[in-house]
Parts: C-alpha cells; structure tokens; sequence
C-alpha cells in the first residue's frame, strides 16, 4: 500500500510540475489519469519496491554527480585514441564481477557500464557481466572496482 501511495504522490507531482495549468478541468483530468495508471499497475502486479527504489532518493545525486564525471573522462580517453587512430584502439570483451545484492543494483552498475563511453555491458548473467571495451585501460578501470563499490554504496 506505501509504494502504490508513493507512485500516487510522485505522478502527481510530476503531472502538476509539467502541466503549468491549474485550472478545474486540468486537475480532473490529471486526477482521473493518475487513478487510471496506479489502478493499472496495482493490477498488474508492479508497484514495489523494486519498480520505485525510493530508497536511493537520497544518495543518487551524489552518484550520479560522479558518474557524470566518469562519463566525461571517458568521452575524452575515447576522442583522444579516435584521434590517435587505429593502432591505438584495442578492443576487447571481459567477465567483471559485480557485487551487488539485489537486481535494480545490478541494473544500475550494468547501465552505468554502458554510459561511459567505449564500453557496453553485452550480456548479464548472476554476478557476472560480460563487458565490450573499446580500450584495454576502460577494462582495466572497472576491474579496480571503483565503480562496483559506488554502486553497491548506492544500493545499502
């Protein structure tokens, strides 16, 4: 019951901060629509805690403030061996381990894998990621675990 009242609230301000107009019919119909999408989702089973993880409300900016960061060395690194040309670029696939506990931590690490330029997390199976690399340092980066324990962080 706590979460279907915590996606009531947070569709209800999402719908008031993007309308910009209060006026009688808009709040109808944002009421009507709102009662609408929690009914449908209470019913098809998919309001916990999983589908709405308020329990990383507070510690994401930080994470994310770092993993824009992240992002933005890697867009270097990777313009940087563009630039160098083709001899420098050494692609490879490897098995990184994850940490993780639960199924939205290995979510967010296999994603935040994929967001930093020149690497892709292909395949996920248990604990074990099976990561693309443009270069062999980005490979290197995540087998220090950074990134793995920042998430994991994340998610207690």
């Amino acid at each position: 019951m706590r979460h279907t009242i915590m996606l009531s609230l947070t569709l209800a301000a999402f719908w008031l901060a993007n309308t910009g107009h209060y006026t009688t019919l808009m709040l109808t119909l944002g009421v009507t629509s709102i009662a609408l999408v929690v009914f449908i989702a209470h019913r098809m089973d998919v309001v916990d805690h999983e589908a709405q993880p308020f329990h990383l409300t507070l510690k994401i900016p930080r994470y994310y403030a770092w993993l824009i960061k992240e992002i933005f060395l890697a867009n270097l690194l990777v313009v940087k061996h563009i630039w160098l040309g083709n001899k420098s670029i050494s692609p490879v696939f490897a098995t990184i381990t994850a940490s993780q506990k639960t199924e939205i931590g290995k979510v967010i690490y296999a994603n935040s894998i994929t967001l930093t330029p020149g690497t892709v997390t292909v395949h996920l199976e248990g604990d074990k990621f099976l990561v693309h690399a443009l270069l062999r340092k980005s490979i290197e980066d995540l087998e220090s675990g950074e990134m793995d324990r920042r998430v994991t962080q994340l998610e207690n």
